[in-house]
């Protein structure tokens, strides 16, 4: 069975989940040393510098949708519902999430918001496409 392109969307928005888990892995690493990544990370840890923070924060920014995005494309699929609504709105979603990533580790704002906010429409498209 071929995979519709929701569902190479959703592949792609989990490698996105993995890049985003060790770019903040690896910014952390970067500040802190080796030595506290292998260690057990006991006691009081600094604060993040502002790239590994703001890499932090996209990725628990991401977190906060994704299981949503894969919900509703599964759902979608399984109901008979995919088509171009939820292709469209797929494609919005995982596109407006790299963005959003780029913009976010560079720290510019407005626009990273408005990314957001079209990345989550295309969550809202794919999740009212149920109902159609």
């Amino acid at each position: 069975m071929d995979m519709t392109p929701e569902f190479i969307l959703l592949a792609g928005a989990l490698v996105l989940a993995l890049v985003q888990i060790m770019a903040a892995g690896a910014a952390r690493t970067a500040e802190l040393g080796a030595k506290w990544n292998a260690g057990p990370r006991d006691g009081d840890t600094p604060p993040p510098g502002k790239l590994a923070g703001r890499l932090m924060r996209a990725q628990a920014n991401l977190f906060e949708t994704l299981p949503l995005f894969a919900a509703a494309v599964i759902m979608a699929h399984v109901a008979g519902k995919d088509g171009l609504v939820t292709s469209v709105g797929a494609h919005v979603y995982v596109l407006g999430r790299v963005v959003y990533l780029g913009l976010y580790a560079l720290g510019i704002p407005y626009l990273r918001s408005l990314v957001w906010l079209a990345s989550t429409g295309g969550l809202v498209a794919i999740i009212v496409a149920l109902f159609l």
